[in-house]
């Protein structure tokens, strides 16, 4: 089968860097498509939303066979990962969910806005005695970083080991076909795992008032974390709190400084900036899909998905569908009134637990970005990461 013979090829070469024509053609011709490589597509806001509240699965045991079933079978035996919250079903990702909500409440994250400043106001220091820098390099990648592990109380890391084993982890969230990829998977998986056992043993030694502390002693209706749970939350959190805030903050510069009305308008009106991240999120998703399986034939969309089936719920079409947001879809306006109805935290039961956490470090980063740097532009070309979901900038040159 060549390219042209398929209706959504994600790796021709202008995908990574704008899919979303490619989204509206689906949207407009195919909302709901059976994929070759055996996965459905679901690209319209309407069936979007419904696919993620539907009674649907998570977990891969649920799959009929195929490509995907195999991919799985190969990544979750034995897999920590494959115990976090967003991997498992009612009731086991009820209970998880409680435990972790316990302490992820927000008025904790309310709380966490001075240190987030200070983190901010940092990297912005960086960036000033620079003058021309990787954004990315400079603060959209430690900003998140810094709080997650300032969250959770760990001790210093390896941020770059930490970040590649990361960015090879999230593409366990795509379709892979490449066996070496999926041994790369698997070897990070195994490696992140053993470093957050080696976290969790010493916070069991290093008690203290954060987050980390506070999961190991989570307690819900007499219930508490297994060890492999504790393991596979903990690193659902380092992942999940940065790789996705990395995305808000580049993409966002990004669509920022291509739209300099925009950019101008929120410099003008800094009220804008909690709507404009709401704006940004909906505009460039920083994860452009969510995934489910069917248990029993499911209709969407005039058409019947069979029991077992891969379903993508693609957010980042579904954020562009002018059947919702009206024919200025694919524009960014950053005080457009119904931006805040994106689904780019998801919805229903897998609803990003993190999303009020992203949005606090958006505002105040975009923010204070874009009113300290009245000359900020772009130094260059934009380098995008590759990945197909957790699609964002890998490099961000900017001059201040």
């Amino acid at each position: 089968m060549t390219d042209t013979e398929l209706l959504f090829n994600p790796f021709l070469p202008d995908f990574n860097a704008d899919p979303y024509p490619h989204y509206q053609r689906m949207r407009d011709v195919d909302p709901v498509h059976e994929h070759p490589l055996g996965f459905w597509l679901v690209t319209r806001y309407d069936d979007v939303t419904a696919l993620l509240r539907a009674k649907l699965s998570v977990e891969s045991r649920n799959l009929a066979g195929g490509l995907i079933a195999d991919q799985y079978e190969q990544l979750d035996p034995g897999s920590a990962r494959a115990l976090s919250m967003l991997d498992r079903d009612p009731p086991d990702h009820t209970r998880l969910r409680a435990l972790v909500t316990k302490v992820f409440t927000p008025k904790a994250i309310a709380a966490l806005e001075p240190m987030v400043t200070e983190l901010v106001d940092r990297s912005l220091d960086r960036v000033a005695d620079g003058g021309e820098v990787d954004l990315i390099d400079e603060l959209a990648f430690p900003l998140p970083f810094a709080v997650i592990s300032e969250m959770l109380g760990t001790r210093p890391a390896d941020h770059e080991r930490l970040r590649e084993l990361s960015g090879t982890l999230v593409r366990s969230l795509e379709v892979q076909t490449d066996p070496a990829v999926i041994q790369a998977i698997a070897d990070a998986e195994t490696e992140l795992t053993e470093m957050m056992r080696d976290i969790i043993a010493w916070k069991r030694d290093n008690p203290a008032d954060d987050l980390l502390t506070a999961l190991i002693a989570a307690e819900h209706d007499g219930d508490r974390l297994t060890e492999d749970e504790l393991v596979a939350q903990v690193l659902l959190l380092y992942v999940a709190g940065h790789e996705t805030t990395v995305n808000l903050i580049g993409n966002g510069a990004i669509a920022l400084l291509r739209n300099p009305d925009q950019l101008a308008l929120l410099r003008a009106r800094p009220d804008l900036a909690a709507n404009a991240v709401e704006e940004l999120l909906r505009y460039d998703s920083p994860v452009q899909q969510s995934r489910r399986i069917t248990i029993a034939p499911y209709t969407i969309g005039g058409r019947e998905i069979p029991a077992g089936a891969f379903v993508i719920a693609g957010l980042a079409s579904a954020n562009r569908d002018d059947r919702h947001f009206g024919p200025d879809a694919n524009v960014l306006r950053i005080d457009r009134e119904e931006a805040r109805t994106h689904v780019s935290f998801g919805a229903g039961p897998h609803h990003c637990l993190g999303a009020a956490l992203a949005r606090l470090e958006g505002r105040l980063a975009l923010g204070k970005l874009v009113s300290r740097f009245p000359d900020l532009s772009l130094n260059g070309d934009v380098e995008w990461n590759g990945r197909l979901n957790l699609r964002g900038a890998a490099k961000l040159p900017v001059a201040v």
